[in-house]
């Protein structure tokens, strides 16, 4: 079975077949998913939908995008959302320099006071980081203690070497399969299996040949056989050393 560590079906994209498709997820090898939030709105929606499914987790807080609108308010309201027991992580969190909406200084602070409630609560985080490669490091190094993943990982494998050292997790989503996917898959290859995480970022980066379409973790099957090939192991033991690290970042049931 397949974990997909890290989905949005609180998007708006799946409302008109949410439920059908999620009760579907067993029977196309999908035995596990975390639901990240990105704001307030959808971190309230992630936990619901982990108390509608039982395979389903969540994880609260604010993306780069929402980041001026983290202030001491909204951070006591993820400590309290983050007591629910079906929430496992902060995030996503981040930078984002591609389009800087939000100044930079703005998404360093709330990045900086998300970390310090991870820290507060023992929690690991998920790290949406883009094109801010040096800051990201620079911050994480003040905040030791914090663990987590890079999910759709874009930097180095130096980066990637570093991160593992500190005992982080890379995530890979359906960019895997892209042709043009030569940094990524340079990283899948040589970071230890055993801190690589497979992901759909659903309903965005759908892998080929479903590149372009609404993704879902149904074709979550295609990364794993990409990685499989690249590792020269079988797409059931991708499956199984991902799924055991999903449960261990995350303090899941194996």
């Amino acid at each position: 079975m397949l974990f997909d560590t890290h989905a949005h079906y609180d998007s708006r994209r799946f409302d008109e077949d949410r439920d059908r498709l999620l009760a579907s997820m067993a029977g196309c090898g999908v035995g596990r998913i975390l639901n990240a939030g990105c704001d307030e709105a959808s971190s309230r929606a992630a936990i619901g939908l982990a108390h509608r499914y039982d395979f389903i987790w969540a994880a609260v807080g604010s993306h780069p995008d929402d980041a001026d609108r983290v202030d001491d308010a909204l951070v006591e309201t993820y400590r309290a959302l983050a007591a629910d027991e079906r929430v496992v992580a902060i995030g996503e969190i981040g930078l984002d320099y591609h389009y800087e909406d939000v100044p930079r200084a703005i998404q360093q602070a709330a990045f900086r006071r998300q970390l310090a409630l991870a820290a507060e609560l023992d929690l690991p985080v998920i790290v949406h980081e883009r094109e801010a490669h040096g800051d990201a490091m620079d911050i994480l190094q003040d905040f030791p203690a914090v663990r987590g993943v890079f999910h759709c990982y874009s930097g180095s494998l130096e980066m990637a070497r570093e991160l593992v050292r500190r005992g982080w997790y890379v995530g890979f989503t359906g960019v895997l399969t892209f042709k043009n996917a030569r940094k990524a898959l340079e990283v899948a290859e040589n970071v230890p299996l055993s801190r690589l995480l497979l992901e759909t970022d659903c309903p965005y980066m759908a892998p080929e040949p479903y590149r372009g379409r609404r993704c879902d973790s149904t074709m979550m099957a295609r990364t794993a056989e990409k990685l499989a090939e690249l590792r020269g192991m079988t797409p059931e033991a991708v499956a199984r050393a991902t799924w055991e690290n999903g449960c261990r970042l995350f303090g899941l049931p194996a």
